[in-house]
């Protein structure tokens, strides 16, 4: 039997033709891999982050320290996954990149949009915190995040809101 892309093509779950580079608000949920609940434990309904999640924490608060455009909002750790709220701020200064209205903007490749900031962001974060969690862990290349991650747009512009 051949291979039918078509049939087993990995859809984006990504907003089409959005540029996640915009200044916004973005809140982003990101699962660990097989939902396997290492980053804390829910007692007497309230989350006590293990080891692991303290590292997540400290990951994610570097964030803004890395990429000048990125300010955090609210975050928090849950057992299995994290949601956050990522603010990409404006260009500032000369050199300011003019970017097309989302009307225009073609259809996105994968590559087109790993250089987007919110997804850099993410990729970043994932990464190294993925790194540090597999050398406490002595599971070098283990598997810490699911592929991928969620995110709404929680303000934009006007276009994709």
């Amino acid at each position: 039997m051949r291979f039918d892309p078509d049939k087993y093509r990995r859809r984006s779950i990504r907003l089409q033709g959005y540029d996640y580079s915009q200044p916004g608000a973005y809140f982003v949920t990101i699962c660990t891999h097989g939902q396997e609940c290492i980053l804390g434990d829910v007692i007497d309904d309230s989350v006590h982050m293990s080891p692991l999640g303290e590292i997540v924490g400290q990951m994610w608060r570097g964030l803004p320290g890395r990429f000048e455009r990125v300010e955090l909002d609210q975050f928090v750790v849950m057992p299995n996954h994290v949601h956050g709220i990522i603010v990409i701020t404006p260009v500032v200064g000369v050199g300011a990149i003019h970017e097309l209205p989302l009307r225009e903007l073609p259809r996105q490749s994968k590559a087109q949009r790993r250089r987007m900031l919110l997804p850099k962001v993410i990729g970043y974060f994932k990464m190294n915190a993925s790194k540090v969690i597999n050398e406490l862990r002595g599971t070098p290349g283990g598997l810490v995040w699911q592929r991928n991650y969620y995110e709404h747009i929680v303000r934009g512009d006007g276009r994709g809101s």
